[in-house]
């Protein structure tokens, strides 16, 4: 055999049969992905619903299938742009024959699908999550009666360094140094600010308040403290999720300074309304379980006159630390008997596993859509695309689900360990039948040396 040898450049051929190219492997995971999508007719359900939204003429644009299937790819592959998630579909010969497209054919841009995804209202999205629950519905996965709420933060699109200041649109630098000429001190050089800077941080006068700051590229982002210490633009995404079955009902993104006792509402609110269209019928949401940062008397009372169910919702919120007795003297009768039936629930055992179920569903819904779902950072600016991003990352996490009663994983990697595991238990099933046969020659050489030591005694 001859050694071959690479060249780099190499005449280009002048046709080349289709037939003849490579379609890729196979990737079971996308393959049955795909079955599933085919069966709920999703593409035909999503071109009926963003047709309204297109020209009547002109040059056939990319099929929103493709769109929404591109989105997933970024959740299953941890991917958090749209630039590593074109690179990604153009570079995958197994995710071409997942969004449809031959090895001769271009995938989408990334400037496409920020295109596309600018174009549909966040409405289409809605309906695209409530299909993704029909089918979760479809297969027993949405009970909807319990639910989990918590909420994390997600670092947006904006610098603290590009602030600017709401009433003179001064920047961090300029009022830095107005600061500074109002204490007498001339500022000359960066050194000099930065020092100044830093002893007004160890005074305690260093403080970013959103009323009066806001970042000029993204003004929806809010300034926030991160969980780790850090001050930075944000945003807030809050889930309510079906703690029997871990299928995300709502997934809600709001500006970072809002507090939780406020949008806990409005959350169960449309999770109620996700639920109304996609089972046809009412599901009632009638408990649910969140941590002491949810605690507040007006929102525990407007639970319990919610309307849902038998008697309305039922809480099971722990109280925070108070340094005082609660005072009912200015209250009304309703908030009194929502906080001590409230109270009653959590002492007991069943509100006590309720939150320790809590805290493993919901983290566990952040830890799959921010941490290897690639939601963490947000690249789109906006509280509305970034709301839309995030939709369709809590879509393809109960896609996932799916996957997972189907396959026994929900995720491309999860799917890889688990053929990999498959396979060293089948070598080692092979092995031991290898040494069982290894022994039983070697009883048949025992037994057949000894037949013939007894014959030639005799």
């Amino acid at each position: 055999m001859a050694l071959g040898k690479r060249r780099s450049e190499r005449q280009g051929e002048f046709w080349v049969a289709a037939t003849d190219l490579s379609s890729g492997p196979q990737h079971l995971f996308y393959e049955k992905l795909n079955a599933i999508l085919a069966e709920a007719d999703f593409d035909d359900f999503v071109e009926e619903l963003c047709e309204p939204f297109y020209a009547g003429g002109g040059r056939p644009s990319i099929p929103p299938g493709v769109f929404f299937r591109m989105m997933y790819v970024g959740y299953f592959e941890g991917i958090d742009s749209q630039r590593g998630i074109a690179w990604r579909c153009a570079d995958s010969l197994s995710i071409r024959r997942f969004l449809g497209y031959r090895q001769h054919e271009a995938t989408p841009d990334h400037s496409s699908l920020s295109r596309i995804r600018t174009r549909l209202p966040l409405e289409v999205f809605h309906d695209v999550h409530v299909c993704v629950l029909q089918l979760l519905i479809a297969n027993k996965l949405v009970d909807g009666t319990t639910v989990g709420v918590d909420a994390t933060l997600l670092e947006a699109n904006a610098a603290m360094k590009s602030i600017v200041r709401k009433d003179n649109g001064e920047d961090w630098e300029e009022y830095i140094k107005r600061l500074a000429a109002e204490d007498g001190i001339e500022i000359k050089t960066k050194a000099e600010l930065i020092r100044y800077d830093k002893q007004r941080s160890k005074e305690g006068k260093k403080k970013v308040s959103n009323d009066e700051w806001e970042s000029p590229s993204d003004p929806d982002a809010r300034i926030a403290k991160m969980k780790d210490g850090r001050t930075h633009l944000a945003y807030k995404a809050e889930h309510v999720v079906d703690l029997d079955t871990e299928a995300i009902l709502d997934a809600e993104i709001y500006h970072a300074n809002e507090g939780d006792t406020a949008t806990l509402i409005p959350s169960l609110e449309q999770a109620q309304k996700y639920l109304d269209r996609a089972s046809g019928w009412t599901r009632d949401i009638k408990k649910v379980v969140a941590d002491k940062g949810y605690h507040a008397v007006e929102t525990l009372a407007r639970c319990a006159t919610l309307g849902w169910g038998c008697g309305g919702m039922k809480t099971y919120i722990p109280e925070p630390e108070r340094k005082y007795e609660w005072s009912w003297l200015d209250r009304p009768d309703a908030q009194q008997q929502a906080v001590t039936n409230n109270h009653r629930r959590m002492q007991r055992a069943y509100g006590k596993r309720l939150q320790r179920r809590r805290s493993e569903v919901v983290e566990r819904s952040f830890a799959h859509v921010c941490e290897t779902g690639g939601g963490r950072r947000s690249w789109l600016r906006g509280i509305d695309e970034v709301r839309k991003r995030h939709l369709m990352t809590a879509t393809a996490h109960n896609l996932g689900l799916v996957l997972r009663k189907l396959l026994g994983t929900g995720k491309v990697r999860q799917f890889g360990s688990l053929c990999a595991g498959v396979f060293v238990q089948s070598c080692g099933v092979i092995r031991r039948f290898a040494c069982l046969g290894s022994c039983a020659r070697q009883l048949r050489a025992i037994f057949r040396k000894h037949h013939i030591n007894q014959a030639q005694a005799a």
